[in-house]
Formats: structure tokens, sequence, C-alpha cells
């Protein structure tokens, strides 16, 4: 008999009880508009700094400086300072994957018409 490691709940495609308490506290900071216009401003893939952003999402620095400082603390976005400034962008491949397929899936909401 083979032994697992995995939990019930995780060995069907589940997740464990951690895992789903992760993932809710990421959706939940991601469930921000002005914090969502910054991730896709930061999309293409191009570093920028916290000016560059205010003006790309039409907000106030301070407004941009706080979102940064909560997606950087949750692994969203990663920062690089360059004397004075500091350049932001997405922490890797899966936040703009996640982007890009929420996008998709408005478009195709979109296309099937109101349910």
């Amino acid at each position: 008999m083979v032994q697992t490691t995995e939990s019930p709940s995780t060995a069907s495609g589940g997740l464990a009880p951690a895992q789903a308490a992760r993932l809710a506290e990421m959706f939940r900071l991601l469930a921000d508009p002005t914090r969502i216009r910054i991730l896709f401003a930061l999309a293409d893939g191009e570093e920028r700094y916290v000016c560059d952003l205010a003006g790309a999402v039409q907000m106030p620095e301070s407004s941009v400086s706080h979102a940064l400082r909560l997606l950087r603390m949750a692994g969203v976005v990663k920062n690089r300072r360059d004397g004075r400034h500091i350049y932001y962008s997405l922490d890797d491949s899966h936040i703009k994957m996640l982007l890009e397929v929420s996008r998709e899936h408005l478009a195709h909401k979109a296309a099937l018409g109101p349910t």
C-alpha cells in the first residue's frame, strides 16, 4: 500500500484549509479596482515608478504608493531602487497570467450576453 502525505482534501484536487485561506486573502487583495488598474498598468512587463503609475491610472501618488505597498507585501509586485526612484514590476509571470485569464473571462461573459 502506497502512503501519501497529502490530506484527503488535496489528494482529490481540492485545497487544504490553509491554502484556501491564503488564496482567499490573495483574491481579497485583488478585489480593489485601483490595485487591479495598477497591476494591468504593470502587465506589459516594464518597470514603472509611482509617478508613472499614478499618471497611468489617474490616481494620486499617495493612493498608488499605498496600493503598491500592499501588493508588495503580498508578493504580487516587486520593487527595485535606483537612486531616488523605486521601480515596480509584477513579481512573476503567474500574476500576469491571472490578469490575462480574468480579462478573457470578462470578454467571454460579455460576448455571451446577459444571463
